[in-house]
């Protein structure tokens, strides 16, 4: 007789600044964490690794889209005379603390728990002992693994839980997979719905190079590349085809640095003259364009938005976070490079350097805008986040650091600074944010846009609402955001007080409300501005110091079309 066992995959979210779920009924980042142990669990039941005689059926809760009510699922699970077991996947540091709350409740309501992501991972990679957050919940029977799941180890999990026989720690750290051959990643088709312009993630490849202080990747995936096929590339593709989608995050942390990044980009590109729709969002570092056909190759294969991880403009604060690999002097140049093409460029920047006050920020900020010919730019505080060399380094030195995780979101500020206090750290934060996304600045980011001839008006307004709204009105990070916020009364962080509903709901839904109007309404005035400049018979003649002279002819496309076509 058939047995069912409920696998519930579930990605926490963190706390808000008042001790609510970040819940959204869209978000807008998918979880390549998610789509990779989901790819491994489909394929494990569909190979039967129970047994014949047992279904295993797996579900994906997002909390960024989804509320998630332990008590609920157990019931469920326990009403209709199954077992279960819930997988935390692709936990972070931030989001620690809402993790732990959530497997004691699911543990207490009869499921057993697993718990993994870059939190753990990282820790373990550096540190070489288990944090005492940990122990704490292993005393409770909550198990954790480390390492990546690849080469059956997600299986050996999946069968110690339905033995239940969970295993305190699963550490594959320093075992690093060949990822040929493996279950790719996927998405359930809910979850691609229920994330902004329907993004699905997957990635291509794993390890970096280069030695960034405060990198937790290179600590847990290495420094050795290890890559997928482009066969491996063509079933992702052709199989989100099938259901109708085509937009794609690509989590690898620098393509540029994969040694098969032509091989797929040819595969892309050769499906894409199939008639099949790819729209991909990549991460580079600076020094891609020195690559001989690389953003040629890119812009064929669907590439339309890039994130270039800029950091700084101030050598000396590269130097100080050992990324060497980023060349000031060339940045207006390997931007230029892109902006050929209609490719939509988000840069990131760290506050927080060592040589950093709210001045320098500030005039960094100034000249970014004047000089280089970025669309959309997110702020990040520098946060020694555990598995990064700066929180090694800091933790044996004794230096202090914030006791809650929560605030690990690179958002708020969590150590001290050699030259700012925590309120004037944070105000240099936020006075950036306002720097940069003034009036002013995105109606001149959108001239450049049409004097470029680039089509790609809707991906840069929505950014620039979407980025400009969060950073400058909201303490939520724009990569936390989404579009009507969801909060549950009953979901505060266990210590905080329970709201009287008759405050609680009315603010609630009168500032969710506000909030998506006036998003909306600042993405209306960015589409009347751009109206206003494509009136302008003299907008294709636009230039200025950071376009250069790429605005005075016709934008390039890979195959000679114009740019709405491609």
């Amino acid at each position: 007789m058939s047995q069912i066992f409920h696998v519930i995959l579930v990605r926490p979210s963190h706390y808000d600044d008042d001790g609510y779920p970040i819940t959204w009924r869209q978000g807008i980042i998918p979880s390549n964490s998610i789509a990779t142990v989901y790819g491994m669990l489909t394929d494990c039941a569909r190979r039967r690794v129970l047994g014949d005689h047992v279904d295993i059926r797996v579900r994906v809760m997002d909390e960024a889209n989804r509320r998630i009510v332990p008590e609920r699922i157990a019931a469920a699970v326990k009403k209709a005379g199954n077992r279960g077991f819930v997988a935390l996947a692709g936990v972070q540091t931030n989001q620690f603390p809402r993790a732990m709350d959530l497997a004691d409740r699911f543990l207490r309501a009869g499921l057993p728990v697993c718990v993994g992501g870059f939190h753990v991972s990282g820790w373990l990679a550096t540190m070489k002992d288990v944090p005492e957050e940990v122990r704490e919940a292993q005393k409770k029977g909550i198990s954790f693994f480390a390492g990546e799941g690849e080469n059956g180890r997600v299986e050996q999990v999946l069968k110690d839980a339905w033995n239940g026989k969970l295993a305190p720690l699963y550490n594959f750290l320093g075992q690093l997979v060949d990822l040929k051959n493996e279950p790719v990643p996927v998405l359930p088709e809910e979850e691609i719905r229920q994330t902004a312009g329907c993004y699905t993630a997957f990635d291509l490849g794993r390890g970096c190079p280069f030695h960034c202080s405060f990198c937790t990747i290179i600590n847990v995936h290495g420094h050795e590349s290890r890559f997928r096929t482009a066969d491996d590339l063509e079933k992702i593709i052709r199989e989100n085809h099938e259901r109708g989608f085509h937009r794609y995050f690509l989590t690898d942390d620098n393509i540029a640095r994969n040694r098969n990044w032509e091989a797929f980009f040819d595969r892309m590109a050769a499906l894409r003259k199939e008639g099949i729709r790819i729209r991909m969002l990549i991460q580079v570092d600076t020094g891609s364009y020195r690559i001989p056909g690389f953003i040629q190759k890119a812009v064929a294969a669907g590439v339309d938005q890039i994130f270039v991880g800029m950091e700084s403009i101030n050598p000396e604060n590269l130097a100080a976070v050992n990324k060497k690999q980023n060349k000031v002097a060339t940045y207006q140049e390997a931007l230029r490079a892109w902006k050929q093409y209609p490719v939509v460029i988000t840069a990131a920047y760290i506050v927080g350097l060592p040589g950093d006050t709210k001045d320098t920020v500030l005039r960094d900020i100034d000249t970014i805008k004047r000089e280089l010919p970025i669309d959309t730019i997110y702020f990040t505080n520098l946060t020694p986040l555990p598995g990064s060399v700066d929180h090694q380094k800091m933790r044996e030195a004794g230096e202090w650091m914030s006791s809650d995780l929560n605030l690990y979101d690179t958002h708020h500020c969590v150590t001290n600074h050699p030259l700012m206090s925590a309120d004037e750290w944070q105000d240099a934060n936020r006075a950036a944010w306002r720097r940069f996304y003034t009036d002013d600045h995105m109606t001149t980011v959108l001239r450049r846009m049409v004097a470029a001839r680039s089509d790609k008006k809707l991906t840069t307004i929505n950014r620039l609402a979407l980025y400009s709204w969060f950073g400058c009105h909201t303490t939520i990070h724009p990569i936390d955001g989404g579009l009507m916020r969801r909060r549950y009364r009953r979901d505060r962080r266990p210590g905080l007080p329970l709201e009287n509903p008759f405050v609680f709901y009315p603010r609630h839904f009168a500032t969710a409300l506000y909030t998506y109007v006036r998003i909306h309404l600042r993405a209306w005035r960015l589409w009347r501005k751009y109206r206003q400049i494509v009136s302008d018979p003299h907008s294709l003649k636009y230039a200025d110091a950071a376009t250069g002279t790429f605005g005075s002819a016709p934008i390039r496309t890979d195959d000679g079309s114009s740019p709405d076509q491609t």
